[in-house]
């Protein structure tokens, strides 16, 4: 699926297609191929590298974007999915087990979306029900149990806001999670792969790591919901986008995020496997560095750094 602002480049890559199938002993089209080429290589450069924050938006929502699944899929052996929180059902949304990485055995969870209608549905587009964040906080205390550290995943437009959600408690499901999050005794590194969207996203974000590939987005609400409560009109969501300021660029500067994980030009569906190394490689680094802190250390660097999140003026500066 090519986004608007690609189809230059996708209408170059089809003519060079049809060139190379003319292409043979007779007529040699492999100038006009070379030239298509270049030209296509500078028109990508132009593109992706300034890209504004709605365009990162719709790359972060690419539907052919590696998901959880994906990510465990190329950088752990070993998985075995757990399921359920023990108290109502299995919330598709989120997917958690026990996993190796790099010879370090983890507990390893996330959001997960579908690839077609029926996944979708199924997943209910990454959207999780407060038994979703009830099972991640059960597999983090197991592994807290088990002295293993925690990778997480974060992928989500946020938290299903459905009645059956909220009839069962959503926001204290999510609530406890930050709090819990927060206390738990082993090292937690999470990454926001594609949508970090709201409580959703934080609900399963309160880490010592918190990394963000550079195509996706963490953001308090999407820019379709803040455009409706600010100009009532969800077109005005790339303007929300640029307020918001939801990007990676602007996340390590507030101190929201630790570290940018770099993706090839037009997105992490373009080479998965290397943006897969590349952040298995960062976070293999994390969890070496983590795993040296004290316990008791862990927990109040992992308090004070969501704590001097933010700004705020005293009264005696007004």
């Amino acid at each position: 699926m090519a986004l608007e602002f690609e189809k230059p480049i996708i209408e170059i890559e089809q003519k060079i297609a049809e060139l190379r199938k003319l292409n043979h002993k007779h007529v040699d089209f492999d100038p006009e191929i070379k030239k298509l080429e270049q030209k296509m290589e500078e028109i990508k450069a132009k593109v992706y590298h300034k890209l504004t924050a709605w365009q990162r938006i719709q790359i972060a929502r690419h539907t052919k974007r590696p998901y959880t699944l994906d990510y465990i899929r190329m950088m752990t052996t070993d998985f075995v999915e757990l399921h359920g929180d023990r108290l109502f059902a299995d919330d598709l949304a989120i997917v958690g087990g026990m996993a190796t990485i790099d010879g370090e055995h983890v507990v390893v969870m996330g959001h997960q979306k579908g690839r077609d209608t029926s996944e979708n549905i199924k997943r209910n587009f990454g959207c999780a029900h407060p038994e979703g964040y009830r099972k991640a906080m059960r597999l983090m205390r197991l592994a807290e149990r088990f002295g293993i550290p925690v990778v997480i995943f974060i992928d989500t437009p946020g938290a299903y806001p459905g009645i059956g959600a909220e009839e069962r408690g959503q926001a204290q499901a999510i609530a406890e999670n930050l709090r819990d999050m927060a206390q738990v005794r082993t090292p937690i590194v999470a990454t926001i792969i594609g949508e970090g969207g709201s409580g959703g996203a934080l609900g399963v974000g309160v880490a010592d790591q918190v990394l963000i590939l550079q195509n996706a987005y963490y953001s308090v609400i999407s820019p379709e919901g803040c455009a409706s409560i600010l100009w009532r009109s969800a077109s005005k969501a790339p303007d929300a986008a640029e307020a918001l300021k939801l990007t990676g660029e602007y996340l390590i500067k507030f101190g929201i995020v630790d570290e940018i994980i770099p993706e090839p030009l037009g997105g992490a569906h373009y080479e998965p496997q290397q943006v897969a190394d590349t952040l298995k490689a960062a976070i293999v680094k994390q969890l070496k560095r983590l795993k040296g802190l004290d316990h008791d250390e862990l927990i109040e660097r992992r308090y004070a750094k969501f704590r001097k999140i933010g700004a705020f003026i005293s009264p005696d500066q007004r």
